[in-house]
């Protein structure tokens, strides 16, 4: 008789249900790991929400959820780079390996990819999630469950400044304050910039950014970003926009904001795939503009950074449920926005 877990699964647009589903079985090189806690991403809620992004739809029940930490309690034959009883975060997308791009060293636009959470692949909205070895990090006994998930979305940000050739010198301006943009700070910081301004509309996530250490916040509808930039970095300007929102405003903010021979890294997915742009000035002022897709070779890094600095990546939580309020949950991400960062999930 199969053994059973419990799992959220979507069966369509705004219908989600607890169900009994099979607990995974391990392939030789795969490890079995008890999901100890859990982040709901904004993908989560697009694919709640609509169904579908871009050219992945749930066309059939899905089980969502791709940022998680939890307990190695099962592993394959052939597994040697881990234990039962460790303590694991967990990278969500497995690559090929062998593809051009795995062997150059960015897996993360392997063609082959099998990542949690995306159509028709079931993500760990789960008590257990089956993941090959070499995608398991372990975590230090210091560093919390909710610590070890959020390296998902901290890779990110980690990600961005790699993209953006971020050093400790730049001054930096990140657009959207949303899960992504706060890590992001927190990204600079890692990278030791000191002067990191930001962008958003909502005050509650402007509060936050500054308790994070962002060194000062513009709400776009309030003021000029330029004449504010410019006063705030004595004329000196921004060598570098990271734009997490997706929002073509704050896309053309990113590109403007820029001084001359910047860069600009373009994290947030617009809703259109368009996005009016004045090429014109990106041309005259000699800008390197890169675009980012999830992340790689991040997390050995990320995990020393957050066990030993005083890096705060926890304070973007700021609701936790029960695995079995789900639907609870994901509504309040989906609705809260104004109030709501990052929810994590607990299958215990």
């Amino acid at each position: 008789m199969t053994a059973l877990m419990k799992a959220a699964v979507l069966n369509k647009p705004l219908d989600m249900e607890i169900k009994k589903v099979s607990i995974p079985e391990i392939k030789t090189d795969e490890a079995l790991v008890k999901v100890k806690c859990i982040g709901i991403c904004g993908s989560d809620v697009h694919y709640y929400e609509h169904g579908k992004i871009g050219r992945y739809e749930v066309k059939s029940p899905l089980i969502l959820g791709h940022e998680l930490a939890g307990d190695v309690i099962a592993i394959g034959e052939n597994v040697t780079n881990l234990k039962v009883g460790d303590r694991v975060a967990v990278e969500p997308g497995v690559t090929c390996g062998r593809c051009e791009y795995c062997k150059s060293g960015r897996y993360n636009l392997c063609p082959d990819v099998v990542f949690m959470a995306t159509p028709p692949v079931d993500g760990a909205w789960a008590d257990y999630v089956s993941v090959r070895s070499d995608f398991l990090f372990p975590i230090p006994n210091d560093m919390s469950y909710e610590e070890g998930a959020l390296l998902e979305p901290f890779s990110v940000g980690i990600h961005a400044m790699n993209r953006g050739k971020i050093k400790p010198s730049d001054r930096i301006l990140i657009t959207g304050l949303g899960p992504i943009g706060l890590l992001a700070i927190q990204a600079a910081k890692m990278y030791g910039v000191k002067e990191i301004y930001a962008t958003d509309v909502v005050k509650f996530r402007q509060d936050l950014a500054k308790e994070l250490g962002v060194t000062a916040v513009i709400d776009p509808t309030k003021e000029n970003i330029d004449e504010r930039l410019d006063a705030l970095t004595k004329g000196n300007g921004i060598d570098a926009a990271i734009e997490t929102s997706g929002n073509t405003f704050a896309i053309n903010d990113a590109l403007k904001s820029v001084k001359r021979g910047g860069r600009i890294v373009l994290v947030g997915m617009p809703v259109s795939s368009e996005t009016p742009v004045d090429i014109t000035h990106l041309v005259d002022s000699e800008h390197d503009v890169y675009g980012l897709f999830r992340y790689a070779n991040t997390y050995p890094n990320a995990i020393q950074a957050v066990s030993k600095s005083d890096l705060a990546i926890e304070k973007i939580i700021t609701h936790k449920y029960k695995l079995d309020d789900i639907k609870e949950a994901i509504e309040k991400a989906r609705l809260e926005k104004e109030t709501s960062i990052k929810i994590m999930i607990y299958p215990e």
